[in-house]
C-alpha cells in the first residue's frame, strides 16, 4: 500500500529530534563515563544533598500554601484589573533570576527597605542569606506558578456545581467540603511536585543567596567542583546524583495528581453565591493585596535603585550586554531551526511520542549537568572557555525547547489537519505550503516561542558560569561579579538594563509574530 501523501516532509523534524537526543544523551553518557572513577562523596556533598531536598520541600510547600488563599480569592472575585493581575503571575517566568535576587535584596536585605523600617523602631535588620533567603526567592518565583495551577483547578469546576450548591443552600463551609477540597486533593499535589522538581535544579538562587557550607545545593556543588577544585570526577558524580534526584522528582510529579475531575459542564460563566460575607471579602482582598505587594515590591525596588546606577555602569557591563544579546539571538535561531521541524514532524508521523520525548529531555535534565557533559567532551580537544558563548547558546536553546514545542505543536497539528488535504488537491508543493499556509498561520506562535527563548537566554546564569573566564561574561554573570565586588549600585543599574533588554527582546519577537498574522 502506498504511503499517505503529506503536504510537508517529517524528515527534517525527525533529524532534529535525533540530533537533540544525541546531544543531551551524549552529554549524559560523558557524565556517567567520567563518574566511574571510584571517587566517593564526602560529608559536604551529602550535606548539599540534604540541603537541596530540604530547601526544595520548604519552597514547594510554602509556595502552594500561600497560593491557596490567593487562587481562591481570584476564583471568587471579579474586579477591574483582574486579568492584568493574573497575567502578572506569568512575569516571574521570564524575569532574570539575578534581577529578582537584587530586587529581593533591596526589599528584604540587611540594608533593604524592611530592615531600614525595623531600624527606626530599634529592631535588628533581616538576614536574607542562607536557607531562608533561598526559600524566599523560590517562593517569589513559584508562588505565581502555584497560583496559576491551582486557579486553573478552580476554573475547571463546572458552573452547574456552584449553581446546584446555591440552590441547596450550601454555604462557604459546605462548598469547601464538597467542591473545593476534592479539587485541591487532585490539583495541589501535582503543583507541589512540579515546584519541588523545579527547586531541585535551581542554581542562580543558591549561588547568590546560599553558597555557605550549610547552604549549598547539589547544582552549586557541581559548579564549585569545576570552578574551584577542577575535580571533573567529583563534578560528574554529583551530576549523576542530580540526575537521580530530578528523575525521582519528575516521576513524583507525574504520579502526584489523584482523583478524578468533576466531569463536563455547559461552559457557562461561573457565578459564586458563597462570597458575599464581609469577612470573606476582607480575607480575599487581603490575600490578593499581599500577593501583589510581594510580587511588585522587588520590581519597584530594582527599578528605583537601578535608575541611579545606570550612570555608574562600567564598560564591562556593556560588553557583557552585547554578549547576552548575541547569545539570545543565537539561541533563538537554534531553537527555531529545531522546534519548527519537530512540531511539523509531531503533526505528521503516526507515532509522535518519541519525537516529543526527545524535545522534553531538556526539561528532564539540568542545564548544569548538560554543561558538565559538554565540558568533559570538549576539554581533551579544545579550550572550553573559547567556546563559552556558542555552547551557552546551544544549551539555552535545548532548555527552551520543551516550552516551544508546547506552544508550536497544537497549532501545527491544526494547520496541517485543516489545510493539508486542500493543499495536496491543489498540487501545492511543500515550499508553497510552508510559505503560503503554515508560516502565516503560525506566526503568532513562532513569535511567542522565539520571544520566550530569547528572554530566558538573556537571563540565564548557568552554563556560562562553567565555561566563562574573566574576559568573557554575559550580563547576568557580570551582575553576579559586581555583587561579589560589593558594587551594588552598578549591579542594580546592570540589573535594570538586563530587565529592560529581556522584556524588549520578548516584546519584539512576540510583537513581530503577531503583526499582520491574519495575512
Amino acid at each position: 500500500m502506498a504511503r499517505r501523501a503529506r503536504p510537508l516532509s517529517p524528515a527534517p523534524g525527525i533529524v532534529a529530534a535525533l540530533g537533540v537526543a544525541v546531544l543531551i544523551l551524549g552529554a549524559l553518557a560523558a557524565v556517567f563515563w567520567r563518574a566511574e572513577t571510584g571517587i566517593g562523596l564526602g560529608p559536604a556533598d551529602w550535606q548539599a544533598v540534604r540541603f537541596t531536598v530540604l530547601q526544595a520541600a520548604l519552597s514547594a510547600g510554602l509556595s502552594v500554601v500561600f497560593a491557596l488563599p490567593v487562587a481562591r480569592a481570584l476564583a471568587r472575585r471579579r474586579f477591574p484589573g483582574r486579568a492584568a493581575l493574573i497575567a502578572l503571575m506569568g512575569a516571574p517566568f521570564i524575569l532574570p533570576v539575578i534581577v529578582a535576587v537584587l530586587g529581593l535584596l533591596a526589599v528584604f536585605g540587611r540594608s533593604g527597605w524592611i530592615s531600614q523600617g525595623l531600624g527606626l523602631v530599634g529592631l535588628p535588620p533581616l538576614r536574607i542569606y542562607g536557607l531562608h533567603g533561598v526559600v524566599l526567592a523560590h517562593v517569589f518565583f513559584n508562588l505565581p506558578l502555584a497560583t496559576r495551577l491551582i486557579l486553573q483547578g478552580w476554573q475547571e469546576i463546572p458552573a452547574e456545581r456552584f449553581r446546584l450548591a446555591a440552590q441547596l443552600g450550601a454555604g462557604p463551609a459546605a462548598i469547601w467540603r464538597l467542591l473545593e477540597w476534592p479539587m485541591l486533593r487532585r490539583v495541589a499535589p501535582g503543583a507541589l511536585a512540579v515546584i519541588f522538581a523545579i527547586c531541585l535544579t535551581s542554581f542562580a538562587v543558591a549561588l547568590t543567596l546560599g553558597g555557605g557550607p550549610r547552604a549549598t545545593t547539589v547544582e552549586l556543588a557541581i559548579y564549585q567542583a569545576f570552578r574551584f577544585d577542577f575535580d571533573l570526577g567529583r563534578a560528574a558524580l554529583l551530576s549523576v546524583l542530580q540526575i537521580a534526584l530530578t528523575g525521582a522528582a519528575a516521576a513524583l510529579a507525574l504520579r502526584a495528581a489523584m482523583g478524578e475531575g468533576f466531569g463536563a459542564g455547559l461552559d457557562r460563566a461561573i457565578r459564586r453565591w458563597d462570597a458575599g460575607g464581609r469577612g470573606l471579602k476582607v480575607q480575599d482582598w487581603l490575600a490578593i493585596g499581599l500577593a501583589a505587594l510581594f510580587l511588585l515590591l522587588p520590581l519597584a525596588a530594582i527599578t528605583a535603585e537601578g535608575v541611579t546606577g545606570l550612570s555608574a555602569l562600567p564598560a564591562s557591563v556593556w560588553r557583557a550586554a552585547l554578549n547576552s544579546l548575541l547569545i539570545a539571538a543565537g539561541s533563538t535561531v537554534i531553537l527555531l531551526l529545531i522546534a519548527l521541524p519537530m512540531a511539523v514532524a509531531v503533526a505528521l508521523v503516526r507515532h509522535p511520542g518519541w519525537v516529543e520525548g526527545a524535545g522534553l529531555l531538556g526539561m528532564a535534565v539540568s542545564p548544569l549537568v548538560i554543561g558538565t557533559g559538554a565540558f568533559i567532551v570538549i576539554y581533551p580537544f579544545a579550550d572550553p572557555a573559547a567556546l563559552a558563548l556558542p555552547v551557552t547558546a546551544l544549551v539555552n536553546a535545548l532548555m527552551a525547547l520543551p516550552f516551544a514545542l508546547r506552544i508550536l505543536v497544537p497549532q501545527a497539528r491544526a494547520v496541517i489537519g485543516d489545510f493539508g488535504r486542500l493543499a495536496l488537491s491543489l498540487n501545492m508543493g511543500r515550499l508553497g505550503f510552508l510559505r503560503l499556509v503554515l508560516w502565516p498561520r503560525m506566526r503568532p506562535q513562532i513569535g511567542f516561542a522565539a520571544g520566550l527563548a530569547a528572554a530566558l537566554s538573556m537571563g540565564d546564569l548557568g552554563v556560562i558560569a562553567l565555561f566563562a573566564d574573566q574576559e568573557v561574561a554575559t550580563l547576568p554573570l557580570q551582575i553576579y561579579r559586581l555583587m561579589g565586588a560589593y558594587r551594588m549600585e552598578a549591579a542594580a543599574g546592570a540589573a535594570l538594563l538586563l530587565l529592560a533588554l529581556s522584556v524588549l527582546v520578548f516584546w519584539l519577537f512576540d510583537r513581530g509574530g503577531r503583526r499582520h498574522a491574519e495575512a
